[in-house]
């Protein structure tokens, strides 16, 4: 059949791009498309560098074209990222810090400190430069779960400026709001009250060189996420969910969140914490309390990376209780499940870092099998 190349770009106006309300022809992503012969070229612009987005248009693509008009057509899909130069959200990088990763959930109770601890101290044992940052203000859990509620930051001076040192715990730098309250405090601020202690928090704390900073972001989406993200340069964000369906309702949102046009933070995957229960008596057996795979299957829908499950273990409540991170236990099946995720992180960030210019001094690179940090 012979191609004509209005026909496919009245074709293309049925896919939308991820974060856009527009079709990528109205929108302008589509700036040519080349037929001859059998084979039909499609020159595309966006916006925003993540992988899941660019995979998802070129499939979007490939599909239709070969669905509308023939599955014997060869579709090349080229693929240029131009960020806008205005921004509605922009952040201030921090010296020192290479890779900052938003760790955030839905709604509360799914788990997302815990894993945010046990991810941040897998990344230490595997050698990294590790700092958490406890943006959860109305609800902080750091303190306790690194055993360090009791501790208080002390005032040091770095190049003449007076700057808040991060405790550290289990080679991990933390700085939480509850470090400045007593446990049965309330914090009862408004919006502006909480940006402005986060603020200090980031800025006004001597955090030295660390390859990731992970930052425990409160359930929801709102005020305090929107001060996080104009403040700081978010490398990525990590999505927390349990895989009952009324968690992964929320957990949408908060992906369609990152991927909003307004943000635009690219979402480096979905994790899902309580997958399974396995009773120690039965080791072989698997129970779906809150359903299986939910958060999985998710991913898959919303074409973003499922970086691992973790499974619902009393071990791991306790171990947070005690202010002992769970992945600290060595040669346990806990400690595998956490490298495994953590690993999947790290790619991910890899992968999100090579499809940007190279504007950090430390990029991550992955040698054999392992994770690395490079000096350029």
């Amino acid at each position: 059949m012979k191609l004509d190349r209005k026909d496919i770009l009245k074709a293309l106006e049925a896919i939308s791009i991820a974060g856009e309300g527009k079709n990528m022809v109205e929108s302008g992503a589509v700036k040519n498309v080349i037929t001859f012969g059998n084979e039909v070229v499609v020159d595309l612009v966006l916006s925003t560098p993540a992988m899941h987005i660019k995979k998802r248009a070129e499939d979007d693509i490939k599909k239709l074209i070969h669905e509308q008009f023939s599955a014997e057509i060869t579709v090349k899909v080229n693929i240029k990222v131009e960020a806008p130069e205005n921004n509605e959200i922009k952040g201030k990088a921090i010296p020192g810090i290479s890779n900052i990763i938003a760790v955030a959930s839905g709604k509360g109770g799914v788990g997302k400190s815990t894993v945010t601890a046990n991810l941040a101290v897998t990344l230490a044992k595997m050698g990294f430069k590790v700092g958490v940052l406890d943006a959860d203000i109305y609800g902080p859990s750091m303190p306790i779960m690194f055993d360090v509620e009791n501790e208080k930051p002390i005032s040091i001076e770095v190049d003449g400026k007076s700057k808040m040192k991060p405790i550290e715990s289990y080679e991990v730098k933390l700085l939480s709001i509850g470090f400045f309250t007593s446990p049965s405090q309330a914090v009862i601020w408004r919006g502006p009250m909480a940006a402005k202690a986060l603020n200090q928090m980031i800025f006004d704390a001597a955090w030295g060189a660390l390859d990731f900073m992970l930052i425990d972001l409160p359930p929801g989406t709102g005020d305090i996420h929107l001060s996080i993200m104009q403040s700081l340069p978010i490398t990525g964000a990590v999505v927390v969910s349990t895989p009952q369906v009324v968690a992964l309702a929320d957990a949408k949102k908060g992906v369609a969140m990152f991927m909003s046009e307004a943000i635009n933070v690219p979402v480096l995957g979905i994790i899902e914490n309580m997958a399974y229960f396995t009773p120690e008596e039965l080791p072989d057996n698997k129970y779906y309390i809150f359903g299986q795979e939910g958060a999985k299957h998710l991913a898959e829908d919303l074409q973003v990376p499922f970086l691992g499950e973790v499974p619902l273990v009393q071990s791991i409540r306790e171990a947070g209780d005690y202010g002992r991170p769970a992945a600290l236990q060595t040669a346990s099946p806990l400690e595998k499940v956490f490298e495994e995720i953590a690993r999947n992180v790290v790619r991910e960030v890899v992968n999100r870092n090579d499809n940007l210019p190279a504007t950090e001094a430390i990029k991550i690179t992955t040698m054999a099998g392992c994770s690395a940090v490079k000096k350029n």
